[in-house]
């Protein structure tokens, strides 16, 4: 079989002869950049054959120059021979950026303080595992009892606990570790999460460990996975670690990944790889922190309806077909050990239920984390992303939906989209005298693609020096050699290929402006649809909470201008970050906000936006800058419109 060596990582596997490149990078666990999910229509799979040979690969996305350099689309490729292939930097993944400025809020958000502080304040801290040291008499001649029964007798003795149930796999190390330190153990305890429940018995060590209780904390996403190591004794985090979710090379999005789990084998693949990059979190944050693993006393994971099946290898096929119905609303909790963590057999993993299809436990966990289910003000709760989910309510009621606005804001449907990487673009201003750009990369490295908040101030930028107009197109009377007739319509040219890391001009084309339009319209019309629904509008909030690892990097003014939030007083919105995280974190820290969670799955009523006849009409109207009503947008469309009478006729020679 014919061997295929991937650059720069140095990864090789054999293959069968005409197998598929791109299947082949998946099968090696290399990313290549397929929005398409293979169809051979994004163009973003773009490979580098060093040497040897494959079968077609061609496209009309790639120019004769491109051919000759050896450049294929890996998607069209066939593998016949001996071959190196260099991914080229566009799909090289980049954990660093993930764990920088990771609870930094874009420009103009304010992020609040929700950690320990909070929850005492509130009364609410209150660890679902305590650990107690038990100091038990050794057996003897006149005192031989079982090694449990002594245990539980001393703990009752010394700590008042009655009653407890054990859990099984604490008998098999029992009788070792009662001995290493001559009975001298320490028990950790699974408080009940209901006053009428008893309390279980998981763990037992050796010797004093009551000052070494920690909990794991983790946010499974489409596209990256976060988790935070917590201590059980002070609240705090010890350490926080993100990495891309490895199956993003099966697939960018939900669909996709769902369409590979029927594939056979593919549900077990896919299931593999998550808890690969869950291990690989875990590995390094017992590093940094130094701490045994073995002290870790229970894992909690908030996802998507999607992550969450996939995480636990249930089958995701129905989410995808009417009436789009998941295997369950409610996961009992299952050993860590069984999914394949690199946990103690002893730790649980704990799961957040999910309310629908499309509205999973990882909205379930912001709504949590955010508190917005305790509190009095009317709050939206946004988490922006490929399926952007939105929540409406207080603590007497919550309304929820989700709304498919498409991977543009994760840098997908763009022509030099990417993800938030060192090089992607992430601000830009305009000279609107000269329409030269001003640029700024992520990491100040040379610029290879545009993230999404990237794309949003460009866009915003473009529309407030009228290089584009309400519909998204550009001005054809502009006179800069940086505007120019494009394979699909006109483009703007924001960096020249000399001055990119990929050796091409980067440029925005009015697909990609429409693009976001259609993404931006439709977070906007589930707004409104939303509101409507439960018989209010945009003046009747007081806040706006603004949740995404997205949203952190989002401009607030430049979010309004192109009609992606509502326009509201600058100091209604908040950021809070990763809710999805932060409600896993809460609750790995109180057993209060624990028992919360089936009551407010009960109070969320879902709004499928597709049987509203009204989101439709709501949507097409959203597909301007900023929108068709001014009564939306009455100071950005006024303000928009002073501007361009001052500029007069931008970049035209008047």
């Amino acid at each position: 079989m014919p061997r295929v060596k991937f650059l720069p990582s140095e990864i090789s596997l054999e293959v069968e002869k005409g197998e598929n490149l791109l299947r082949a990078a998946m099968l090696a666990g290399v990313h290549v950049n397929a929005s398409c999910g293979g169809q051979g229509v994004c163009g973003k799979c773009r490979v580098i054959i060093e040497s040897g040979a494959v079968e077609d690969g061609l496209s009309e996305k790639l120019s004769q120059e491109d051919r000759e350099k050896g450049i294929r689309m890996a998607c069209r490729a066939m593998v016949t021979g001996e071959v190196e292939v260099r991914i080229p930097v566009e799909s090289q993944i980049d954990n660093r950026v993930l764990n920088l400025q990771a609870h930094q809020p874009g420009a103009g958000l304010t992020a609040p303080e929700l950690g320990v502080e909070w929850l005492e304040e509130r009364g609410l801290f209150s660890p679902p595992m305590e650990t107690r040291q038990v100091v038990c008499q050794p057996p003897s001649a006149t005192n031989n009892e079982d090694d449990l029964t002594r245990l539980l007798r001393h703990l009752a003795e010394q700590h008042d606990e009655h009653q407890l149930n054990v859990d099984f796999y604490v008998l098999r190390k029992l009788s070792e570790e009662m001995r290493k330190e001559n009975f001298a153990t320490t028990v950790t305890l699974q408080r009940p999460v209901r006053d009428n429940q008893r309390s279980t018995l998981v763990n037992v060590q050796a010797g004093d460990r009551t000052k070494s209780n920690y909990g794991l904390a983790v946010d499974v996403g489409t596209t990256t996975v976060y988790a935070q190591l917590l201590s059980m004794d002070t609240g705090a985090v010890l350490a926080e670690q993100g990495e891309y979710n490895a199956q993003i090379s099966y697939g960018e999005d939900v669909i996709s990944r769902i369409m590979y789990a029927s594939k056979p084998k593919g549900l077990e693949k896919l299931q593999e790889v998550v808890v690969g990059t869950i291990n690989n979190l875990i590995k390094e944050l017992a590093r940094r922190t130094k701490v045994d693993l073995d002290d870790v006393s229970h894992l909690t994971v908030a996802g998507n309806t999607t992550m969450t099946q996939l995480l636990l290898a249930i089958n995701p096929k129905y989410l995808r077909l009417s009436p789009y119905v998941p295997t369950a609303s409610y996961y009992p909790p299952v050993k860590a050990a069984s999914m394949g963590i690199s946990l103690g057999p002893h730790v649980s993993l704990l799961v957040f239920p999910c309310v629908a299809s499309y509205v999973g436990g990882d909205i379930v966990s912001g709504v949590m984390g955010s508190g917005i289910y305790r509190e009095e003000p009317l709050t939206l709760y946004i988490d922006l992303g490929t399926n952007g989910e939105i929540v409406v309510g207080n603590r007497d009621w919550l309304a929820c939906a989700a709304c498919s606005a498409g991977p543009a804001f994760e840098g997908g449907g763009i022509e030099h989209g990417m993800r938030a990487t060192r090089g992607a673009i992430e601000d830009f201003s305009i000279n609107p005298s000269t329409c030269e750009p001003m640029i700024m990369t992520i990491g100040l490295a040379k610029a290879k693609g545009i993230c999404g908040s990237g794309l949003i101030n460009i866009v915003a930028a473009l529309f407030e020096a009228g290089l584009i107009n309400e519909r998204g197109k550009f001005n054809p009377d502009l006179k800069t050699d940086r505007l120019r007739e494009g394979e699909s319509g006109l483009e703007y040219v924001l960096v020249w290929a000399e001055d990119t890391q990929i050796g091409r001009d980067i440029y925005l084309t009015e697909v990609d402006i429409d693009n976001l339009l259609r993404a931006k319209g439709a977070m906007f019309a589930g707004y409104v649809t939303l509101l409507e629904g439960v018989g209010l509008s945009m003046e009747d909030l007081d806040r706006v909470i603004i949740a995404g690892g997205f949203g952190r990097y989002v401009n607030l003014e430049k979010a309004i201008t192109i009609g992606l939030f509502p326009e509201l007083p600058l100091n209604k919105f908040t950021f809070v970050g990763n809710g999805s995280l932060l409600g896993a974190r809460m609750i790995s820290l109180s057993n209060p906000m624990r028992a919360d969670v089936g009551d407010i799955v009960s109070k969320m009523t879902n709004f499928e936006l597709s049987e509203v006849p009204t989101y439709m009409d709501y949507y097409m109207g959203s597909l301007f800058l900023p929108h068709t009503e001014q009564r939306y947008f009455p100071e950005v469309t006024g303000r928009v419109s002073k501007m361009h009478q001052l500029l007069g006729r931008v970049c035209a020679g008047a």
